[in-house]
């Protein structure tokens, strides 16, 4: 029987020395900004179409910020985000976990 990979312990630390030769870029990795920012102002006009009262803030951001009427709360505000995949690779290869990443269990 094998003993368990400290691998999503508190504390846990890869052994040895991690050297990186040359920093990876978003451009290194498929990603455009300069693409990403074109399509946002594409796209601007349509969402602001949908702008209501309660929105808070404009397109471009990861997150929406949604303001609502309660009684329960004291100026509640529904936060939605979006998150690409970058930073849960980077976690899961320090944690030499690669094989959790994209699964849907």
């Amino acid at each position: 029987m094998t003993s368990p990979s400290p691998v999503g312990t508190v504390g846990y630390q890869p052994k040895g020395p991690r050297t990186v030769e040359k920093p990876v870029t978003y451009r290194d990795a498929g990603v455009d900004i300069d693409e990403g920012d074109r399509l946002v102002s594409l796209i601007r006009p349509m969402v602001r179409a949908t702008h209501r009262k309660e929105v808070l803030g404009e397109i471009g951001s990861f997150a929406g910020f949604f303001r609502f009427p309660s009684r329960k709360y004291r100026d509640p505000v529904l936060v939605s985000g979006t998150d690409g995949v970058g930073t849960k690779v980077k976690v899961a290869a320090m944690a030499g976990k690669l094989d959790t990443v994209g699964s849907t269990s």
